[in-house]
């Protein structure tokens, strides 16, 4: 099942507070990007974001799921609904994300 664009977009605006916010449809689902660097995925209407220490550490509920069969988990992110918060999250992961890249 693939995710509805009306939910696609309403996540990419719940988001928008941490940065550039894009999407690219991947086999019916989508890569969530911030600023050009990938920190999740959108499938079957559910956020899912890459898993970073900095963000279990602030998310009010850590659920643990693959987004698809045969992925990774990601933390599933069920409150899609306070914007503020999910930008915070999206800034943390970033964050995170960002250093481990500048470790490599």
């Amino acid at each position: 099942m693939s995710s509805n664009t009306d939910f696609v977009q309403y996540i990419v605006d719940q988001c928008a507070g941490a940065g550039v916010i894009t999407v690219r449809k991947m086999m019916g689902d989508y890569c969530i990007y911030c600023d050009g660097m990938v920190f999740g995925l959108i499938c079957d209407n559910s956020l899912y974001i890459k898993q970073t220490e900095a963000v279990r550490a602030m998310l009010r509920e850590v659920i643990l799921r693959p987004p698809y069969d045969g992925a990774k988990e990601y933390f599933l992110i069920t409150d899609v609904d306070d914007c503020d918060y999910l930008s915070e999250v999206v800034k943390a992961t970033m964050a995170d994300l960002t250093r481990k890249s500048n470790k490599r």
